[in-house]
């Protein structure tokens, strides 16, 4: 019998299938696990390497199917901070904001929209990605064997608009020759490894200029027909992002649509729990059902966690949804600056912000709620984790007024958090049911984008120790089919997602007692010395991929075994209509 590379030896497997958990070593060889004995045990003299992780579960690596690594790719192979949260897969490209396919003239303003829509440092995409492929395949063919995890991508709607309609891609309806040629596009994208496609219609989506992302232009029938054109291409599917909020009829019947036209599952984002908003949960999931009856599929991407947000005036984003703010967002900053601080500006955005054109948005418009999460000057940190409302009524101002002085005092770079519903009891009870409820998916971390603004990155962690360990709402070996088996089979993503002999060697090793997030603090380790929100997580121990270590205790080992998926080659079709959750069976990796 040939040796192993690698043992890993007395750990709890809990093998990602639902199954109870079970004592039992782990051998890998060749990038594979090539042993998992009935009788628990191997020989450690027959392996290169023995990983201890007695007192350990062994479980397969996380499966990530909504991130927005297509950038990032470029200057961190390790994808942190995902890989150290125990993500070995992910996928990028959603919401209609692939980096690919690219024309020279089309660099800048992608650059910019995902600075803006993303929260993506501008200095980073510009000093960090060399924007130099034209074709999807190109793209991809840059990332092979430079990254530390599995990584597939989606095309993005934004992009294919923005190559083949130029200037015109935003704010206009496409005709239909170039929905034909945007078709032909999408399906040489596939052809070259795109994953599937994705798109966007949230108005909370704009682009640097503070216009729609070209995505917002697209009519019905443009969305139906590059839909359509996943049909004949082998291991793709489907994201999407109709709205936010409340689901009239027409999104749907939109969704539903769109999955017949593929004969693929759709995935829309995002699914947001808590008890403030049960009725919202319900409608929104509703559209599951509609499309079943159909012969559709259309799934829910919900959040693991209860999420922080911390909103500034530099990205603007969430602000710019607010009536009458995106033009002033998209102001360059010192002119951005004299806007905020002139008293009849001010008297403008307020009442836009108040007004009931602002619908949903409105919530963010609790001035005095605000919290200062991070400020930048020495007079102003003496306000952090005070609300706006405080320091208001300390200086005798209106707290709209204060809340600007102080941005302005910190070049907007004030990080402010607003009091986010959803960490009482009846809302974590609620998150559970969503969690088992087989229309939804457990995911939408948006790693790798919105840098100055939410921790949802930490949400494999996050799942492990407040849902499970702190909380019991779920069983471990439950939770982690959910971060495992269950995404990876709505992708077809081919022997990934369980640990079985025969399948890729994608393993975590945590501790039980100990995994969770650890605190949100602020790294300025982007390109051109940009700064991120980042939290390392509590509990891993080890990370493999494909069989290799990529992180060890807290620190990244530098190794790149990831493997560049590509649609028909790296997934399987997962077909409209069918069972696609808690699948019994599926491939191997050949």
């Amino acid at each position: 019998m040939s040796r192993f590379d690698v043992i890993i030896q007395g750990g709890t497997v809990v093998d990602g299938t639902g199954a109870p958990r079970r004592r039992a070593d782990v051998g890998i060889r060749s990038g594979r696990v090539a042993a998992i004995p009935a009788n628990g045990k191997l020989d450690r003299g027959d392996a290169d390497r023995v990983i201890d992780a007695e007192g350990k579960i062994v479980a397969p690596g996380f499966v990530d199917i909504h991130t927005h690594y297509d950038a990032q790719v470029f200057w961190d192979p390790s994808l942190s901070p995902s890989s150290v949260h125990g993500v070995t897969t992910i996928v990028g490209g959603n919401c209609g904001f692939s980096v690919a396919p690219l024309v020279p003239e089309a660099g800048n303003y992608l650059m910019r929209m995902l600075a803006r829509v993303e929260g993506m440092p501008l200095e980073a995409l510009e000093a960090g990605v060399p924007w130099n492929w034209r074709s999807f395949s190109e793209y991809l063919g840059l990332l092979d064997g430079k990254l530390a995890l599995n990584a597939g991508f989606l095309v993005g709607h934004s992009a294919l608009r923005r190559v083949v309609m130029g200037e015109d891609a935003v704010g206009k309806e496409a005709s239909e020759a170039q929905i034909e040629a945007m078709k032909r596009l999408l399906e040489e994208s596939l052809v070259g490894g795109g994953l599937g496609f994705s798109s966007s219609a949230a108005p909370t989506h704009n682009d640097g200029d503070g216009q729609p992302v070209p995505s917002r232009s697209a009519s019905r029938h443009e969305l139906v027909t590059l839909a359509g054109a996943l049909r004949d291409h082998p291991g793709t599917t489907l994201e999407f992002l109709p709205t936010v909020g409340a689901f009239e009829d027409a999104h749907k019947d939109l969704m539903a649509s769109m999955s017949l036209a593929a004969n693929r599952p759709l995935n829309w984002n995002v699914l947001a729990v808590s008890s403030y908003n049960r009725d919202l949960t319900e409608g929104q999931l509703s559209a599951s059902d509609y499309a079943r009856e159909r012969g559709a599929t259309v799934m829910a991407l919900t959040l693991p966690q209860t999420m922080t947000m911390r909103l500034n005036l530099v990205s603007g984003f969430i602000f710019d949804a607010l009536p009458g703010w995106a033009e002033v967002i998209a102001l360059p900053l010192a002119e951005r600056k004299k806007r905020f601080a002139d008293p009849e500006t001010r008297r403008k955005l307020d009442e836009g912000a108040n007004s009931e054109a602002a619908g949903l948005f409105r919530f963010f418009a609790n001035w005095p709620g605000l919290r200062i999460d991070e400020a930048f000057t020495a007079e102003t940190k003496a306000w952090q984790g005070r609300t706006v409302g405080e320091i208001a009524q300390q200086l005798g101002k209106a707290p709209f007024d204060a809340m600007l002085d102080i941005a302005i005092a910190d070049d907007l770079r004030t990080s402010f958090m607003p009091p986010m519903p959803g960490d009482d009891d009846e809302s974590w009870a609620l998150r559970a049911k969503a969690w088992r409820d087989p229309r939804t998916v457990i995911g939408a971390t948006d790693a790798g984008a919105h840098l100055d603004m939410i921790d949802t990155f930490t949400g494999t962690t996050a799942l492990l120790g407040r849902g499970v360990r702190e909380r019991g709402l779920l069983g471990l070996e439950e939770a982690v089919q959910a971060l495992t088996d269950v995404p990876a089979r709505l992708y077809g993503i081919r022997g990934r997602g369980r640990l079985a002999e025969g399948w890729a060697a994608d393993v975590v090793v945590f501790d039980e007692a100990r995994i969770g997030p650890g605190p949100i603090h602020t790294r300025n380790d982007l390109p051109a010395g940009a700064a991120r929100l980042y939290a390392e997580a509590e509990g891993i121990e080890h990370v493999l991929v494909n069989g290799v270590e990529i992180v060890r205790g807290k620190e990244l080992t530098g190794a790149t075994p990831g493997t560049v998926m590509r649609s028909g080659r790296d997934t399987d079709t997962v077909t409209a209509g069918g069972p696609v959750r808690w699948a019994a069976s599926a491939p191997r990796l050949e």
